[in-house]
């Protein structure tokens, strides 16, 4: 295979080079512009003027006045930018896979002496140095590698064209890849790869997918979890803030009947107090005597009433 790209190259070189002859051909012929004394020259064009068959000087767009017979217009050049179609040619990759790719060339002539005198004809000597350098580049990449760094692979084969032609006066401006033909088995490889790949992707989703389904439905476990938790907790506040509270109101029942006794006490202890410091009246002693201890009796009967009344509640 690789000998016959060999082969188809030089053959596509042959043709190109009787191509390059004939198109000088036609650029010496009477196609150029004659001396008519005075001459008028487009705009974006330059032509080459020899007197007596050397150069003599670059005519300007506008209005110029030559010698006849002494002054000839040798060659005419365009300054605009020139797209030139790159034919199809084969290329080896790095891993040993033919291509076939063809290309665009945009490019100017930036010195119409150097574009004139340098070369026998530039576009000719572009179009072979870009396929050159094209075979060049390619066979420093993998296939997979060709297809992600199209634009680097372009800016390489700018720079390079540009190194060379240099000299030429010819810049080029942009180099663009059209297409990129691989073989059929290589292209079926690459298909199926392709299909894996997304498979693969398909599945991983998939995985994916079930993992952040079975994380949610912890997720809602956990929270309820949390929320039973928090309403038992609040209950059992509740429950012992109510315990409490009972508890306060009947010790401050209990604070109270005490409080009540001990002023019944008090008023007691303060009538019998009262009672003994009175004088006592000659005959009348018995009779204070018994009303006293029926008053202490009495008041003995209130306070062991009391009393049970506070042991009760």
């Amino acid at each position: 295979m690789l000998a016959r790209a060999v082969r188809g190259s030089g053959a596509l070189l042959l043709r190109g080079s009787v191509q390059a002859s004939g198109r000088a051909a036609r650029r010496a012929s009477s196609g150029l512009p004659r001396n008519t004394v005075v001459l008028f020259v487009p705009q974006q064009e330059a032509w080459v003027v020899e007197r007596m068959g050397r150069f003599h000087r670059i005519l300007e767009p506008g209005l110029n006045i030559l010698i006849p017979v002494l002054d000839r217009i040798r060659y005419v050049q365009s300054l605009k930018e020139i797209v030139i179609n790159v034919p199809e040619q084969s290329a080896v990759t790095l891993d040993n896979v033919t291509l076939q790719i063809d290309g665009v060339l945009y490019l100017r002539i930036m010195d119409p002496y150097k574009a004139s005198y340098g070369v026998e004809d530039p576009e000719y000597a572009v179009t072979q140095l870009a396929q050159t350098t094209m075979r060049s580049e390619l066979g420093k990449l993998s296939l997979d590698k060709v297809f992600r760094e199209r634009e680097s692979l372009n800016a390489n084969i700018v720079d390079a064209i540009n190194q060379a032609a240099d000299c030429w006066g010819i810049r080029c401006l942009r180099y663009e890849i059209k297409d990129i033909h691989v073989p059929p088995r290589v292209k079926e490889s690459m298909q199926m790869q392709v299909e894996a790949e997304r498979r693969k992707r398909a599945t991983v989703l998939e995985s994916e997918g079930t993992r952040e389904s079975a994380i949610n439905v912890a997720e809602g476990k956990k929270q309820a979890q949390i929320l039973a938790s928090e309403a038992e907790k609040a209950e059992q506040i509740n429950q012992a803030a109510g315990e409490a509270s009972a508890v306060l109101a009947k010790a401050k029942a209990k604070a109270e009947a005490i409080r009540v006794l001990a002023a019944a006490l008090t008023q007691h202890a303060m009538g019998v107090y009262g009672a003994l410091t009175k004088a006592p009246v000659p005959g009348a002693q018995d009779s204070v005597s018994s009303r006293s201890s029926r008053d202490v009796q009495s008041t003995d009967a209130n306070l062991d009433e009391e009393l049970d009344r506070v042991k009760l509640s």
